[in-house]
């Protein structure tokens, strides 16, 4: 099956005009030009392939090594985080949490897409895209006023800010 491919690819480069041109130059030339077209072809096989795959590989150390150094501070504060506990500055009546949150969340210039009441004391927000450093510090007024944070989901936008679902309860 190869040779019936091979037989007319062959013959059609033989009438060529390069199949004929090719045969024309001595053999010297056409060694120093399959010299060429292999050190050309390893040229462009080092550009194309290895080096990027290089480099790739060299930012991921570097990423890793970063990440690393990240997990080691974090887990040597880790018992200096647990340590510290915000001591409410009030206890928050369950009938006011739902205009507390959004009078903070208004402070902190968060705009709040949705609030829904779970149960006395328990409300779920919805916030609309925000920088993140706002929402931590709402986070901490909210805590401070005795406000506890049952869950949060936090979705990254293309433009540097986040959306998030927090479930907030009154402390105890």
């Amino acid at each position: 099956m190869l040779d019936a491919i091979k037989a007319p690819l062959q013959t059609q480069w033989q009438a060529s005009s390069l199949g004929i041109r090719w045969r024309a130059l001595p053999v010297r030339d056409r060694t120093a030009l399959l010299g060429l077209g292999i050190f050309l072809g390893l040229v462009l096989l080092y550009l194309l392939l290895w080096l990027p795959a290089e480099r790739r590989l060299a930012s991921a150390r570097e990423h890793f090594e970063s990440q690393r150094g990240l997990h080691a501070y974090l887990q040597q504060r880790a018992p200096e985080a647990r340590s510290v506990r915000v001591q409410p500055q009030s206890q928050v009546d369950p009938e006011r949490l739902q205009g507390l949150v959004t009078a903070t969340a208004a402070e902190q210039g968060l705009a709040i897409e949705r609030v829904d009441s779970d149960a006395p004391g328990a409300v779920q927000v919805n916030l609309q895209p925000a920088a993140f450093p706002s929402l931590l510090r709402w986070f901490g007024v909210l805590e401070g006023q005795g406000v506890r944070i049952e869950e949060a989901g936090l979705d990254r936008n293309e433009d540097g800010r986040v959306t998030a679902r927090v479930s907030l309860k009154v402390g105890s």
